[in-house]
C-alpha cells in the first residue's frame, strides 16, 4: 500500500477509512474516496499517536492504523515486536518527566519520521536518539547552546573559545558564534554543518544560514544523519550495555550522561 492523501480514491482509501473508523475516528462516508472528512479523520488519529500531522497516511501512519506491517528503511528485529509506530508522546513523556507534553507531541513526529527515512528506526537508535534529545535539549525542542565557561573566555566576546577550533573546522571569528550547537542534538562547527546539511539534502545552506538548524524538521534530520554517521559505533557501545561510550560517541565527553542513562533505561523497560 503507497502513501494516501487527499485526491486518492479507491480500495486503498476504503480500507484506511474503515480502519480510521474502527479507532473511533469516523471519516464520514466510507466510499474509497480520500476528501476532508477522511483527512480531518486522519490528522486526528496522527495527533492521538503521537505521529506527524499532516493529513498524509504514509508508512508510519499505515503501520499504526495495522494497513501494513513491517516495511520502511528499518524493520523490526527478529521477535523485537518493536515498531516505531508504538513510540507515542504519552510514552515518550515517561523518558523526559520535566517536558511540557506539547513539545513533545509537536516535535516526537519529526524526529521519527526522520529515523525512519534515514533507516535507523530500531528501538536501539530510536531510544539513543530520545536519551540524546534529553540530555542535549531537555525541553524537547531544537534550541541554540547557551553561553558557559566551555565556549566563553572570561570577558571575551560570546563563544570565542569555539573560534579557532581546527577540529570543529572553524576559521577564526565569528564562526565559534555562527557554528554554536544548534537544534536537537547541539551540532556544533563549521564542519558538522557543512558535512550533515550536505547529508540531508541542503547543499551549503546550513553554512550560509546556520539558524536552519534550529527549524524542527532540519533539526530531526540532522540528528539522524549524525547519528547514522556514528552508527556501528554506537550499535557495539549500546551492545556492550556501556552507555558511557554511546555518550561519548555523540558529546565527545561525559556531560548529560545521568539524564542520557535514565532515559535510555526508561525506554528499555517502555518499548
Amino acid at each position: 500500500m503507497g502513501s494516501l492523501r487527499e485526491g486518492s480514491s479507491g480500495p486503498e482509501v476504503r480500507s484506511l477509512q474503515e480502519a480510521l473508523r474502527k479507532r473511533g475516528f469516523s471519516p464520514g462516508l466510507v466510499d474509497g474516496d480520500f476528501g476532508p472528512g477522511t483527512e480531518a479523520a486522519l490528522i486526528a488519529f496522527q495527533r492521538s499517536e503521537g505521529l506527524r500531522p499532516d493529513g498524509l497516511a504514509g508508512p508510519l501512519t499505515l503501520r499504526a492504523l495495522g494497513l501494513v506491517s513491517g516495511g520502511g528503511a528499518a524493520p523490526p528485529a527478529p521477535g523485537s515486536g518493536f515498531c516505531l509506530a508504538e513510540v507515542t508522546a504519552v510514552k515518550v513523556a515517561r523518558m523526559f518527566p520535566a517536558t511540557p507534553m506539547g513539545n513533545i507531541r509537536d516535535h516526537l513526529p519529526h524526529v521519527l519520521e526522520a529515523l525512519d527515512q534515514a533507516g535507523i528506526g530500531d528501538k536501539d537508535m530510536v531510544l539513543m536518539a530520545l536519551a540524546t534529545i534529553r540530555a542535549e535539549t531537555a525541553g524537547f525542542e531544537p534550541i541554540s547552546e547557551g553561553r558557559s565557561k566551555f565556549n566563553t573566555s572570561p570577558g571575551g566576546h560570546p563563544f570565542d573559545l569555539y573560534d579557532s577550533r581546527k577540529d570543529l573546522g572553524n576559521r577564526g571569528r565569528p564562526d565559534g558564534d555562527s557554528f554554536k550547537g544548534r537544534g536537537f542534538i547541539q551540532l556544533t562547527g563549521r564542519a558538522n554543518y557543512l558535512t550533515h546539511g550536505q547529508a540531508i539534502g541542503l547543499g551549503s545552506q546550513l553554512v550560509d544560514r546556520p539558524e536552519l538548524a534550529n527549524d524542527p524538521d532540519i533539526a530531526a534530520r540532522l540528528l539522524a544523519s549524525f547519528l547514522k554517521s556514528k552508527d556501528s559505533r554506537i550499535r557495539q557501545a549500546l551492545d556492550d550495555d556501556d552507555l558511557a561510550q554511546a555518550r561519548r560517541l555523540v558529546n565527545g565527553g561525559s556531560h548529560g550522561l545521568e539524564q542520557f542513562s535514565e532515559a535510555f533505561r526508561i525506554g528499555q523497560k517502555l518499548f
